[in-house]
């Protein structure tokens, strides 16, 4: 007995005119998409040369890990670097192969700096430093998407802070900020300005001290490293 053959209906015009709608659309929505995060926050991230500046700071997401000590010879600084850098550079490539692919620069490394009694923190002894390390993540990164780099980045390298990173919105507001040349030992007559700038204009300190590092200290000139400096303020 022959097999029986299905048989299959011819498609019509309109059939075939939203075939192809479909597929441009579907090759439309894989089209890799770039996102330039230095440009579109241009005035967090490019301001002048020592010139102070008031900017409006919005919500901005981070992943962020806590931590305190030294930040030149505490073991838990460098862990905490190399846990948020190991999961960032893997968010973004997660992001880069999933179904609507979108491209997009890891950020600067940034930290938050303060201590318990505020005149420790102006002292050479930085032992009692606390701080948050931070890199700064697009909008549309999910706790999902985190929890599932976490898991990618557990099996792979597993780094020690990795279970101290989490995702989490920072709300700054209207703050000084300046870009500083130089290093690191030296910042303190800038931000002594800057906190000047700040009293002069009628307003208070208002949160935490706020770096963010634009160079490599690994591969660059202690007298060309590339700081902002920022400092919210109400």
């Amino acid at each position: 007995m022959p097999a029986t053959k299905t048989l299959k209906a011819k498609p019509s015009k309109h059939d075939l005119k939203l075939k192809k709608r479909v597929l441009k659309s579907v090759k439309r929505d894989t089209k890799l998409k770039k996102l330039d995060l230095k440009e579109r926050w241009k005035n967090l991230y490019q301001p002048p040369v020592g010139k102070l500046v008031e900017v409006d700071v919005p919500p901005l997401a981070y992943l962020m890990v806590d931590g305190e000590g030294d930040p030149n010879t505490a073991p838990a600084f460098q862990e905490a670097i190399e846990a948020l850098y190991s999961l960032a550079y893997t968010l973004r490539f997660s992001l880069k192969k999933s179904p609507r692919p979108v491209d997009y620069g890891v950020m600067p490394l940034e930290g938050l700096w303060w201590a318990q009694d505020p005149c420790v923190f102006h002292q050479a002894d930085k032992s009692a430093w606390k701080w948050t390390a931070m890199i700064l993540q697009p909008e549309f990164i999910t706790r999902a998407h985190v929890e599932a780099a976490i898991e990618e980045v557990r099996r792979k390298k597993n780094p020690k802070a990795l279970d101290r990173v989490r995702l989490e919105t920072l709300e700054e507001g209207r703050s000084a900020q300046i870009l500083y040349i130089g290093p690191f030992s030296e910042e303190a007559p800038t931000i002594e300005r800057m906190h000047e700038y700040i009293h002069a204009a009628g307003k208070e300190l208002y949160g935490k001290h706020h770096e963010i590092y634009l160079s490599d200290p690994r591969r660059t000139a202690p007298e060309k490293l590339r700081t902002i400096l920022r400092q919210p303020m109400r």
